[in-house]
């Protein structure tokens, strides 16, 4: 319940109106429909078709803009209508337990999550004896049995299988027989929904695809471009909030606001969002060569999914503070993962450099990379930059050969990068002992001056005490350093791995980081191996782990049907190894983390070709330091796809962010929702120092926590406190909003335990080094700013019944108390306080409703005026919509833009110079 509760009230910060000029009919291509042998598909004739997604209008929404043409070339199956309740429990009952609570088995089976739908198209495969088109490898369910999450979720277009249509396949079936006037929307719907094809004016056997229910597609939500593009299937991820595509509109929309490019609700869409107005119908079949649009407007026919959230990686290594990096062989770039950015997103890093073998510096923010392959002989280049999104501060270091890096701390505190000239095959004693081995200082983003260490090409890796180095490819070799002697003084060449005198195959060779001098790699299935675990196995089916001295310790065998390739030690991680894993043909699809202690696997990534894993993890995830907890404090907010109110969650974070970084100077703060954040510009405020800590969709019990357990104990400098006074968001139970933020914030959590004047300073310093990427944010803030561009206030509406909502409610009348005790504390430590009421569509005074979210303008101005009448400092720019604030100065309704802004922070500063 609470998460229907949460999806309705998440309407208040994204812009809803769809303007009369937009409900237009794009143009595309007309197909044939015809029966089809599934029962209750029909047959869309689509090759060589084309549709229209998106639109040129500027009045829509950034994500359903520009036009983007797609062109078919392949036939697909399509429900008639859509899923009904009947339907979905025949199936769904016996396979997670979930039941639809439906008035009637016709009617579509609504309140479900993507998650539920997609599980039901699977289950309707599996029970018609059809591959599946989704996987995953765990599923969450909520207490109602909805499916809320499935880990390491991705869909396979290349399956012969029941799914949800893409968006273009939605918008070409649907462009067919567009017809509003046969559609049960809000003008005779009565506000509910009805039976399946039950108009009798519908134009085609295709039902319901405008009005009655809202439906799923398959595609995550991306951005369009103007361009042509073949089999197109969305988006290769959510981006960071994961978001999800609904279509054709519903029994609660208007007929003129319901047309073919919208590809949202008034709400922020997830894959976990449910309402009772959302269901979905079914498609069949695979997509030849699918293409997927990233966000950077490039095309690609493979995309990298990860399988692991941060809770996933902090179970398996105890820190949120891990990176992966990896080739991606199919365009030659570097990608990567930080799993501590809270956004569970591939980042590649798109450039002309041909990346092989990255290693991750022992910071965890740099990644040192070079151009040849190990094996291979050849001039090979090495390089070092940021592990970030730009890969910005390339350098390369000017040799005229150099492979294989790899990060090297050396006794007195220099990092240095240690490397091989030839990376060939070592087989042959002389063309090894030709190459030679190198290392380099690199520090301040520079590389020092090479220093040869010794001949032989060990590219696997020196132990922390210079004492043992080891390389392959194609035999196991081991240098080892004489007693009391180092690897560049007194030491012996040898060969570990034989077969008697023979030595055998050995590649992705790496040496232990952890003082074990353990040295991991694969083999090609030989004598020594197939001895040691006692069965015979193919090449690369088993990682081999042998001791100090050579002697194998450990085996690990790969899943049925793979085998494992490019295996690495995990950086700042005991007893744990990262490796690709291969299927019969060869081609690398997943990378996995492998825990020595009892051999389980953990799969990190897919893809096609995925290639030389280096997994990172912050080493110090504890402190000799009792009063500090080096891998919680700080991480204030840990991406998850339950969280329904994540670009809250995200805000939050960043706030305190800003918060902690000038913390014994912020002289003012400023709290409220995104009403609040939007309105004011603190750059401008001359009066104070101030800091806007506005975060979406916050009450007033989110700014007592705030106030409580930062801003009073630990801003040594305040001097005033605005707080939004908006009538609508009074009427909020306690913890309602609040315990879904906290529960995603392990920082919050430790902060609440452990936070004191003594460790303030860590904390602070330790919450500066996480990034949150902005793309979190459901509000479309300008660049680098919580600032709403200039749109107009728009069309009026009211979400909320207002009838409940009376002066002599317990949860106003408890905020109102709330409020109360706060000014009694900031009059004790001589704290300003004001009580701020932004402004609204000043067409809400032709209304019933003081806003969106109510309550009714007779029971706003009651508020308002008890508050006066106490005495509190009220700035109210609403004036009960008498005020001066044009549609320039708005955004949407409730949200002022920029312009706005700048008069409501202006005036506000005002105020705020009269209280000095």
């Amino acid at each position: 319940m609470r998460l229907v509760i949460f999806v309705l009230i998440c309407i208040f910060f994204v812009a809803c109106s769809n303007s009369e000029d937009l409900s237009f009919l794009q143009q595309g291509t007309s197909v044939e429909i015809s029966e089809d042998s599934l029962s209750g598909m029909l047959r869309i004739m689509a090759t060589g078709a084309t549709a229209i997604l998106g639109t040129n209008a500027e009045e829509a929404r950034a994500n359903e803009r520009p036009e983007m043409q797609v062109n078919f070339d392949y036939d697909f199956s399509l429900g008639e209508h859509e899923v009904t309740c009947s339907e979905f429990d025949a199936l769904m009952k016996s396979a997670t337990g979930l039941a639809l609570n439906c008035e009637r088995d016709s009617l579509p089976a609504t309140n479900v999550t993507y998650f539920d739908a997609v599980l039901f198209a699977n289950e309707r495969s599996k029970a018609e004896g059809f591959d599946t088109a989704y996987t995953y490898t765990s599923a969450s369910f909520d207490a109602e049995k909805h499916c809320t999450n499935l880990e390491g979720f991705a869909y396979r277009p290349e399956a012969n299988a029941y799914r949800l249509p893409t968006e273009a396949e939605w918008v070409l079936a649907a462009s067919q027989y567009w017809n509003l006037q046969g559609a049960w929307t809000a003008e005779n719907s009565d506000y509910k929904l009805h039976q399946v094809c039950s108009r009798s004016d519908t134009l085609s056997n295709i039902c319901d695809m405008a009005g009655n229910a809202m439906e799923w597609v398959n595609d995550w939500l991306g951005k369009f471009v103007d361009t042509t593009l073949s089999n197109y299937v969305g988006a290769p991820d959510g981006g960071a909030l994961g978001q999800r595509i609904v279509k054709g509109g519903s029994y609660r929309n208007a007929a003129e606001t319901v047309n073919l490019f919208s590809r949202g609700d008034v709400y922020t869409v997830t894959s976990s969002t449910r309402a009772d107005y959302v269901g979905f119908r079914l498609a069949f079949g695979n997509i030849p060569d699918a293409v997927w649009l990233g966000n950077d407007g490039r095309a690609n026919t493979s995309r990298i999914i990860p399988l692991a959230n941060s809770s996933t990686i902090h179970s398996l290594v105890g820190t949120y503070k891990a990176k992966i990096a990896f080739r991606n062989d199919l365009s030659g770039n570097l990608a990567f993962i930080d799993y501590s950015s809270g956004i569970i997103s591939v980042v590649e890093i798109g450039d002309t450099i041909d990346v092989y073998h990255p290693e991750i510096s022992p910071d965890g923010k740099k990644v040192a990379f070079c151009t040849g392959l190990e094996g291979v002989s050849g001039k090979s280049n090495l390089y070092v930059r940021d592990l970030n999104a730009n890969g910005s501060n390339l350098v390369k270091l000017k040799v005229e050969s150099a492979a294989i890096p790899r990060w090297h701390v050396l006794e007195n505190g220099d990092t240095v990068i240690v490397y091989v000239t030839d990376a060939g095959n070592n087989k042959e004693e002389s063309a090894f002992k030709s190459a030679s081995t190198w290392q380099v200082k690199f520090s301040n983003g520079k590389f020092g001056t090479p220093k040869k260490l010794f001949d032989g090409a060990y590219h696997g890796g020196i132990s922390e005490d210079n004492s043992l180095s080891v390389t392959g490819a194609r035999i196991l070799r081991a240098r080892i350093a004489n007693s009391g002697s180092t690897l560049t003084g007194k030491a012996r060449d040898t060969v570990w791995y034989k077969d008697g005198d023979d030595a055998e195959q050995a590649c992705n060779v790496s040496l232990a980081k952890d003082g074990s001098k353990r040295t991991l790699f694969l083999d090609f299935g030989g004598k020594t191996g197939r001895a040691f675990v006692g069965s015979s196995y193919v090449t690369h089916e088993r990682l081999l782990i042998a001791d100090s001295t050579g002697n194998l310790l450990q085996s690990v065998g790969a899943p049925s049907g793979f085998t494992f390739d490019h295996s690495e030690w995990v950086v700042g991680a005991s007893n744990k190894v990262v490796a690709t894993l291969s299927n019969s043909n060869g081609l690398h699809q997943k990378i996995v983390a492998i825990d020595l202690t009892d051999s389980s696997l953990t799969e990190l990534v897919s893809g096609d070709e995925l290639w030389h894993p280096s997994f990172w993890v912050n080493s110090n995830v504890s402190s000799d330091d009792a009063l500090l907890n080096l891998d919680s404090a700080g991480f204030y907010f840990e991406s998850h796809p339950e969280n329904v109110v994540q670009s809250s969650s995200v805000e939050t974070a960043m706030k305190l962010q800003m918060f902690w970084r000038d913390y014994h100077n912020w002289e003012c703060f400023l709290l409220g929702s995104s009403m609040m954040m939007d309105a004011v510009n603190d750059s401008l405020i001359t009066a104070y120092k101030s800091l806007n800590m506005g975060i979406t969709l916050a009450d007033i019990y989110m700014f007592r926590y705030l106030l409580q357990n930062y801003i009073f104990p630990y801003a040594d400098n305040v001097k005033a406190v605005v707080l939004e006074l908006s009538p609508g968001l009074l009427f909020r139970s306690e913890g309602f909003y609040l315990d879904s933020v906290r529960h995603y914030s392990p920082g919050l959590i430790y902060d609440e335990h452990h936070l004191n004047a003594e460790n303030k300073d860590a904390i602070a310093a330790l919450s500066l080094e996480y990034t949150y990427p902005r793309n979190f944010f459901s509000q479309d803030y300008m660049e680098n700013t919580f600032l709403m561009p200039s749109v107009s206030w728009g069309d009026t509406y009211i979400f909320s019944d207002v009838t409940w909502m009376t002066f002599d409610n317990y949860d106003l009348n408890h905020s109102m108390e709330v409020i109360d005790s706060l000014k009694v504390e900031m009059d004790r430590r001589n704290i300003k306080l004001v009580l701020a009421v932004t402004p609204r569509n000043p067409a809400y005074a032709e209304t019933e409703g003081f806003g969106v979210f109510g309550p009714s303008r007779e029971v706003a101005r009651a508020v308002i005026k008890r508050f006066v009448e106490k005495g509190y400092v009220v700035f109210d720019e609403n004036k009960d919509g008498k005020h001066d604030y044009t549609p320039k100065m708005a955004y949407n309704n409730i949200h002022l833009s920029y312009i706005g802004a700048e008069q409501f922070t202006s005036r506000l500063d005002s105020l705020l110079r009269t209280l000095k």
